[in-house]
């Protein structure tokens, strides 16, 4: 596959101008023909919805897009959902799922109204004793050994998150006993999976579950999430995954499972994050430097605080020197920020053009877990972020930190 930019040079010179480097920016045409897209797939499921996962991208302006479009959010704390009701996502469009989770973040997503998701049997009596149970409860499934996880989550026997099988039935039971009235499932194995089969399965084996939770619990499930972990094909020789067939896929398993054994209607929610903004945002970042050692190296104005996957991850993220796509890939450069860990590399051996002082470089595929990670070591302050508008003019959703914002929590009287 290619990887194209949303603006050409001149476009990004003047964008540059209004706003100075570095700073992410993010492609509004291109999240909502996403979003719309990745909605068409599931158009035959009753009441389809979903939920777009805050952590990716935690900006009211991004998720008011998103809202436009239908969507809900799903958050992990009590942050996420002061945002979700900021922009006016209240209610059963807010999925809460989290661990480890203080009561106040509980009591915030019940004030709200939202749809709680516990990752853990013991959360039913601390909620009980410490809040209260909603009517409407979901219950996080771990197959453990039965499924294989990924790189990024792990394997699940091995991850904090979620019910075994048997604590599922014990967890349905028991909250029927206390009065719970209505029920969901949710399950979440992998991160940045490009399998489309593995999304497929991941439905079948929660299809089976509403089944078994019917005959033996008489308990009827209302919902299945999905999770998230649609993956972005960060580098060039992978394949998006197509969401028209595990769509189509899905339904055939809905029909014959839910259906086809007088389950339905049963509601199919996602919760995606990185797939619906990743490949829609871009980090801008300045040339300062060149310097010849044992290597060539490229100096930058943007950091590991800006994005930290590839030193995290070791995640590929693809470069674009601006106004040289068309060049020949004739030098080979690590692409460094000024960090000071030796890991502050956007690139380690990258075949790029020749690249001069003062040149624009642009990251792909930063619109999820970019600046969302961003974090202020060696007091770095963090970058803006800017919407490229479906006219083609720029606004600025977040500005950049000042050095008054870094020293703000500061006490600097009792010295």
């Amino acid at each position: 596959m290619t990887k194209k930019l949303p603006f050409s040079k001149e476009q990004l010179e003047a964008i540059v101008k209004k706003h100075p480097t570095p700073f992410h920016i993010y492609d509004e045409k291109g999240i909502r023909a996403n979003i719309r897209k990745f909605v068409a797939a599931f158009s035959w499921a009753p009441e389809f919805k979903e939920y777009f996962a805050v952590k990716a991208a935690p900006n009211p302006y991004l998720m008011k897009i998103l809202k436009e479009e239908g969507c809900g959010t799903d958050c992990s704390s009590l942050p996420e959902l002061i945002l979700s009701e900021k922009v006016g996502i209240t209610g059963e469009n807010i999925m809460f799922t989290s661990n480890d989770t203080p009561i106040a973040d509980f009591e915030k997503a019940i004030e709200l109204g939202a749809v709680i998701n516990l990752d853990d049997i013991t959360h039913l009596s601390f909620l009980e004793k410490n809040c209260s149970l909603p009517k409407l409860i979901c219950f996080r499934y771990n197959p453990g050994p039965l499924r294989e996880g990924n790189v990024i989550i792990g394997k699940p026997e091995e991850a904090k998150y979620g019910f075994t099988k048997d604590q599922l039935f014990e967890g349905y039971k028991l909250a029927k006993q206390k009065g719970v009235k209505r029920f969901g499932l949710h399950t979440m194995l992998a991160s940045n999976e490009l399998d489309n089969d593995y999304f497929t399965e991941t439905a079948k084996m929660l299809f089976e579950i509403v089944g078994e939770v019917k005959e033996k619990l008489d308990i009827k499930i209302e919902f299945i999430n999905l999770g998230g972990g649609i993956g972005v094909p960060y580098e060039l020789d992978q394949k998006p995954v197509d969401f028209t067939y595990i769509g189509q896929e899905i339904k055939k398993l809905y029909e014959s499972m839910i259906t086809g054994n007088n389950l339905d209607p049963l509601k199919i929610f996602w919760e995606c994050g990185r797939i619906i903004t990743g490949p829609f945002g871009y980090l801008v970042s300045k040339v300062l430097h060149h310097k010849s050692t044992y290597k060539e190296y490229i100096g930058v104005d943007a950091c590991m605080t800006d994005l930290m996957r590839p030193a995290l991850y070791g995640a590929y993220h693809h470069i674009t020197v601006a106004g040289k796509e068309n060049a020949p890939l004739d030098h080979t450069y690590d692409v460094t920020g000024s960090l000071c860990e030796n890991n502050d590399k956007f690139a380690v051996n990258r075949k790029l053009p020749e690249i001069n002082i003062d040149d624009l470089i642009v990251i792909h595929d930063t619109g999820a877990h970019g600046s969302a990670m961003g974090f202020n070591y060696n007091a770095k302050l963090r970058s803006a972020e800017v919407l490229l508008k479906e006219n083609g003019k720029t606004t600025e959703i977040r500005r950049a930190e000042t050095i008054d914002d870094y020293f703000a929590t500061l006490d600097f009287s009792n010295l």
